[in-house]
């Protein structure tokens, strides 16, 4: 089936404490797998991204078999992927200033740095409310642009923060919520703090860095492909031409950094996501983890319950019958640049057809490296 591609700069006015008032424009790419059927009946699909990995990296991954966008699409699907603000393509307000990083990583981003530098904007730079915002923005844009009441939401990672939130706010608007890997505190913050919240805007990751934390999870035997490392640092630098040029220099060129922003959330715990019962109600939830995820599940547990993380918790927390629970065998946090990233675009796209696995509405499930998906012992 032939997909049509478009790149959409999606107005917006910021609510970020950085850039409050200001008209920015948010990136969003389509991946339109219905360009020749009729507006009334297209399926419309929104991919949003975690707190580290900008949305075409995490979702359109240009390797093989690993675009997952694009996998769905060739299913039939219109399929939007947003970059919230301080990530990827769209606007990184106070973020061009290496000394706006984060104390602790400064060393990273030398030269220009030799040493650490007083931020020159001492504050955090997104909250649970500026990422629903956009969402939101991002959402009302998919629904008139292409006539649809209703759209359905991938989310990986930190993105639970906001679209589980939003989409018990605005049941009438989500079709069906699909988690990967959904950070959920079952004892985070329930209201917002005094905003702004002192700090710094921007973290960065390194090459170093996304290694070690992807290679703590690698416990099986071809758990990854030869080169997917290069392969997905490849795609991160293409995603920040900035941070690229930052780094202590290595072989004649800067090792580079990944820019993400730092944020604050709140609103997003097991009472929250029992509210109302509409999570597992009027919109249907499939979360989907790796066994070997220790990043969305906290191994050991953090003694700070902000940062104590439990996927199987949320899914306890959601009050609905129409919720389904999947571990999958031999992967971690970064599935979908794993082996098993095949299988995963298949349950997500079974999902969206028939908002069902295995023909069940609700349960514990496991998914072995065939896809084969049988009841959790």
């Amino acid at each position: 089936m032939a997909i049509k591609t478009t790149d959409h700069l999606v107005p917006h006015t910021s609510t970020l404490h950085a850039n409050a008032g200001q008209k920015v424009e948010l990136f969003v790419r389509e991946h339109d797998g219905t360009p020749s059927g009729p507006p009334g009946n297209r399926e419309a699909v929104l991919m949003l991204h975690g707190r580290s990995v900008p949305v075409l990296a995490g979702y359109d991954l240009q390797h093989t078999s690993y675009d997952w966008s694009k996998a769905i699409a060739q299913s039939g699907y219109d399929v939007f992927m947003m970059d919230l603000q301080g990530s990827g393509r769209s606007p990184r307000p106070r973020m061009e200033d290496p000394c706006n990083v984060n104390p602790m990583q400064q060393g990273a981003v030398t030269p220009p740095l030799s040493g650490p530098r007083t931020a020159s904007y001492p504050y955090l730079l997104t909250n649970s409310q500026t990422d629903q915002d956009e969402l939101s923005t991002v959402v009302e844009y998919i629904r008139a642009k292409r006539n649809v009441a209703k759209v359905s939401f991938i989310g990986w990672s930190a993105a639970a923060f906001a679209m589980g939130p939003y989409a018990i706010k605005n049941p009438g608007k989500v079709e069906s919520l699909f988690l990967l890997a959904p950070i959920f505190p079952p004892l985070g913050l329930a209201n917002a703090p005094t905003l702004p919240v002192s700090g710094f805007p921007t973290h960065v990751l390194t090459r170093v860095g996304l290694d070690n934390a992807w290679g703590k999870e690698l416990k099986c035997t071809g758990q990854r492909e030869t080169g997917m490392l290069d392969v997905v640092w490849s795609a991160l630098m293409e995603n920040d031409p900035l941070g690229s040029t930052w780094g202590p220099i290595q072989g004649g060129h800067p090792a580079g950094v990944s820019r993400y922003r730092n944020f604050v959330t709140w609103g997003w715990n097991k009472t929250a996501a029992g509210q109302g019962g509409v999570l597992g109600g009027s919109v249907p939830v499939l979360i989907v983890h790796g066994e070997y995820d220790f990043t969305a599940n906290t191994t050991p547990p953090s003694p700070n319950p902000v940062l104590d993380f439990h996927v199987p918790a949320l899914c306890a927390a959601i009050n609905g019958p129409h919720k389904i629970l999947v571990t999958v065998k031999c992967a971690g946090h970064s599935m979908p640049w794993e082996e098993q990233h095949k299988n995963l675009h298949n349950v997500s796209k079974h999902w969206l057809k028939h908002t069902n696995v295995a023909g069940k509405t609700e349960g514990r499930y496991e998914m072995d490296l065939n896809g084969t998906i049988s009841p959790e012992p």
